[in-house]
């Protein structure tokens, strides 16, 4: 049995094919998606998050309004970028997500990737400290999110304030109880997938990552998380943990999926440089009649590995239709893996 979600890009552009010509159409159809996905029967509603650019780059609102309109499916972000962020305005805009949705975010960030513009967190008002990367930075502010996250006060209260303080410190509201252990972390290397243990993250793991042994992608990402698990352990966390892998996979069971995806049945995995000096291996997508695929993922080392999937959707191609790709993995695929 596997969580199973849907991960959407947000894509938007005035192009004749597309059912998001603007931000308008991506933001009110990504609720109506996460309304429909609940209704037959997904597990979760995850959205990516990047900065200038024709895609969802503010995702609190977003989120909070599903959690408004929903009442069982998880919610969560595939990531956050924590370069652009402030931490602590961040726990205060989680926490009311989280209570919007009666705990139900599962909130996914990361130090972060390359991005539409050069060093666009400057943009924002941050800038590494002295001796620091940016990667640095990004992982810095996440820990500092992590720690405000817990409710703990910090603040000193002012001794005459407009309203009455409780005794002590002042910690951020409104505070959302047990948000904290719901953050996960989007790791592109081993090592980062330990760090995200060790600080008690879960696991998000997407279609692609640093390629550290030249193995097949999925192989790798295998790997990557049976390192993750063990660190869990070694940390002595209370909890299960949690991972997650995202896949690009379509039951080809009409003309419509055949004229749009069939001609990804033959991709392979592929290598490239996300970064100027990091070699990085991209998983291949899956798309075939349901036998053939139930064949395919049965072999994909990571999928077996994980609790959750989180399919990646095409959302230019309108809420209709992306409901008719999750139904038919939902109905044709996922009883034959065991995931339902």
């Amino acid at each position: 049995m596997k969580k199973i979600g849907f991960l959407s890009f947000g894509h938007w552009a005035n192009h004749p094919a597309y059912k998001t010509r603007s931000a308008s159409d991506t933001l009110l159809q990504s609720i109506d998606l996460a309304v429909a996905a609940e209704e037959i029967g997904l597990d979760g509603a995850y959205f990516r998050v990047h900065h200038f650019a024709a895609q969802l780059g503010s995702p609190f609102p977003l989120l909070s309004a599903i959690g408004a309109k929903t009442s069982k499916i998880e919610i969560g972000t595939g990531v956050i970028d924590m370069r652009y962020e402030n931490p602590l305005y961040m726990v205060e805009d989680a926490g009311a997500a989280d209570l919007i949705s009666e705990g139900r975010l599962q909130l996914g960030i990361s130090r972060g990737s390359p991005e539409q513009v050069i060093d666009g967190w400057r943009y924002f008002g941050y800038e590494p400290a002295a001796g620091e990367t940016d990667a640095d930075m990004g992982r810095r502010k996440a820990l500092e999110f992590l720690d405000k996250l817990k409710g703990v006060g910090f603040a000193q209260p002012n001794p005459n304030p407009m309203f009455p303080n409780p005794p002590g410190l002042l910690r951020l509201e409104p505070y959302s109880e047990g948000l904290r252990e719901r953050i996960w972390w989007g790791a592109a290397s081993n090592a980062t997938a330990v760090w995200a243990a060790e600080n008690g993250m879960y696991l998000q793991s997407s279609t692609l990552k640093y390629d550290e042994s030249g193995k097949p992608f999925h192989i790798q990402q295998a790997e990557q998380i049976r390192l993750y698990k063990d660190a869990w352990k070694k940390a002595g966390h209370q909890r299960e943990p949690r991972v997650s892998v995202s896949r690009s996979i379509f039951a080809l069971v009409n003309e419509q999926d055949r004229y749009y995806f069939g001609q990804e049945g033959n991709r392979v995995d592929k290598i490239g440089m996300i970064e100027h000096d990091k070699r990085a291996i991209f998983g291949r997508s899956y798309a075939a009649e349901p036998d053939q695929l139930i064949r395919e993922l049965a072999a994909d080392e990571a999928i077996q590995e994980a609790d959750t999937i989180l399919l990646t959707i095409p959302n230019t191609l309108g809420v209709e239709y992306n409901i008719h790709v999750l139904s038919a993995i939902l109905e044709h695929v996922a009883p034959g893996l065991g995931w339902r």
